[in-house]
């Protein structure tokens, strides 16, 4: 009896904790998390319900920061800017390892955010997949959406066995290109380039289509800056409108014609006067 009810309590028990993992790996976009870091901080569930786990890396593998901690982090809610705020950078190239196990399609989501240059050209890198594939290529934060805003990369792939016969490797596609998987994990990396450190902030796995997969809202749109109204002609009706030739403005005239009548009087008053003299 008492084993009885010690198992009923146990499958019980059971029956919650598989649950609670199901409801970890099935994000709101429907697709199942694979694989989920906070590159350079902690674990975090962000507005989704994707749980993303304590960064992997230890310090002899680039250098984990909170740079960002100093900023807001544009389009997206406050919840979410851990994931913008804390990131790891590094000297040189350096990735994290995606498992991976069954056939299907897959996205992986890599996120990003400017946080310390206030200009373009000052950070540039490239973005690998499986050692072989660039599929982010030239990548500048700032030149994207600028500092302090949320910027993700989207990178759809496709994972299946071949033929029958290939039971060693698994096969990946991507970009219309494909390669081997070795060992069951695909290696993501951020390639050092002649522009500063490469990085990365958070990164997150899916197995689902790029549909399934929730994305960043459009960065809003500076309005742009009111030009003084211009001053419209006046409009004169029609029964307004004159007919006939533009006459001249009388007050226009040559003032002189008002000082003739002066001129007489005096010319009149000479001859006058001079006859007075005579007398």
């Amino acid at each position: 009896m008492i084993l009885r009810k010690f198992g009923y309590k146990f499958n019980l028990w059971l029956c919650l904790l598989v649950s609670s993992l199901v409801f970890i790996v099935e994000i709101d976009c429907g697709g199942q998390l694979i694989y989920a870091v906070n590159c350079g901080g902690e674990a975090h569930q962000d507005s989704y319900g994707i749980r993303y786990e304590r960064d992997p890396l230890n310090e002899k593998i680039g250098i984990a920061s909170d740079y960002g901690k100093r900023l807001l982090i544009g389009r997206v809610p406050p919840n979410d800017y851990i994931l913008y705020q804390t990131e790891r950078y590094h000297t040189d190239t350096f990735g994290y390892d995606i498992p991976v196990s069954s056939d299907g399609d897959y996205v992986l989501v890599l996120k990003f955010c400017e946080v310390y240059f206030n200009a373009p050209d000052q950070k540039v890198f490239d973005v690998m997949l499986n050692g072989e594939h660039t599929v982010v290529a030239d990548l500048d934060i700032f030149e994207k959406v600028g500092r302090g805003v949320a910027h993700d990369e989207y990178v759809p792939f496709r994972i299946s066995k071949g033929k029958p016969t290939d039971k060693k490797f698994s096969r990946l596609y991507v970009n219309g290109e494909e390669s081997d998987i070795k060992g069951g994990k695909i290696p993501v990396e951020f390639i050092k380039g002649y522009k500063d450190n490469p990085k990365i902030n958070a990164m997150y796995v899916v197995k689902g289509r790029l549909e399934d997969v929730p994305k960043l809202p459009p960065i809003p749109v500076e309005p742009s800056p009111i030009e003084p109204a211009k001053e419209e002609p006046e409009i004169i009706p029609k029964s307004r409108r004159p007919s006939g030739p533009k006459q001249p403005d009388p007050y226009s005239l040559d003032d002189s014609s008002l000082m003739l009548p002066i001129f007489i009087a005096i010319g009149a008053f000479i001859p006058l006067l001079f006859c007075l003299c005579k007398l």
